[in-house]
């Protein structure tokens, strides 16, 4: 029954919300694991679920140390489920209407410094067409800002050097356009001249229009992106390097440039300001180093 129900819900969110599939998988994973905890607490229909009962699952989420992130998406998962069988009349009560989101701890994203993305940057590639992809892809995960997803999603029609911007597809297939000039511009002028089309030569039928292609022509996948960002960040002695910290690096740069906020929410694709507003926070963090570094009375 909780089973067959917790489907359902499922089912409505892939076909009349239209969640993506990564976030309906982790829904799923989220939902299975609260109807095991139902199961494991003598609940066998959703009428027998109360407030407590909720309460006792975030509990055990949260004693079994998982994130607050993911103790929040199991949260909403769960609110999500019971306000949709109270909808479709299943239930009569939502034991999780008065049920708050635990509030994840701020957390400060990851950011290199201007020295680390320039020791990235700078470094030796690899010759023939591997090493300008790879090149590109870096230069273009920080000079635009870019998700993952973003940049693999990238079509040959969407590069636009004469008026130096990329048509950009981000969440909730919103489109903007992020600049590209400087050095990521050269680098992705090299490599689709050159590195992309002895790529594209390998492609076995219909050959894609992406921009970042594997060794067989085919487009390039978001895990073989953050394969590469690891492999180069680790050359350079930044071990563990993650394609969005490139993303969180270039806000923080771009915001310490003297960036205004609503120009970078837009350039990252953000439809709260409240998103970008936590780069100021890590900008805050880095005057307060200088701060301390430098004022003569900072340490009396």
């Amino acid at each position: 029954m909780l089973d067959t129900v917790t489907g359902e819900y499922l089912d409505y969110l892939a076909v009349e919300r239209g969640l993506a599939r990564n976030t309906i998988a982790a829904y799923r994973r989220d939902l299975t694991t609260y109807c095991s905890y139902l199961e494991r607490v003598g609940v066998e229909s959703f009428e027998g679920v109360n407030r407590q009962i909720i309460e006792g699952f975030v509990g055990d989420r949260r004693d079994g140390g998982y994130s607050d992130a993911s103790v929040e998406r199991a949260v909403a998962a769960v609110k999500g489920l019971h306000a949709f069988l109270v909808r479709d009349g299943i239930v009569a009560q939502n034991p999780t209407a008065a049920l708050r989101l635990p509030k994840k701890a701020e957390r400060l994203p990851e950011c290199l410094s201007v020295g680390d993305v320039s020791a990235l940057l700078d470094q030796d590639f690899p010759e023939g067409e591997m090493g300008l992809r790879d090149h590109a892809i870096l230069e273009v995960l920080y000079g635009c800002g870019l998700r993952v997803s973003e940049l693999v999603g990238l079509d040959v029609g969407d590069v636009h050097f004469d008026d130096g911007f990329v048509l950009v597809r981000g969440k909730g297939s919103k489109e903007r356009l992020a600049p590209l000039v400087g050095s990521a511009a050269r680098a992705m002028a090299q490599y689709i001249a050159d590195g992309r089309r002895r790529l594209a030569a390998h492609a076995r039928g219909s050959k894609t229009p992406a921009v970042f292609l594997n060794k067989n022509g085919g487009r390039l996948s978001r895990q073989s992106v953050h394969v590469i960002c690891e492999r180069y960040g680790r050359q350079v002695g930044l071990v563990g390097l993650h394609p969005h910290t490139l993303r969180h690096s270039f806000a923080t740069h771009m915001l310490a440039g003297g960036a205004d906020l609503r120009v970078l929410q837009e350039i990252l694709g953000h439809a709260d300001i409240s998103t970008t507003q936590v780069y100021t926070h890590v900008d805050r963090t880095q005057l307060t180093e200088v701060y301390l570094a430098a004022h003569p009375l900072a340490h009396r």
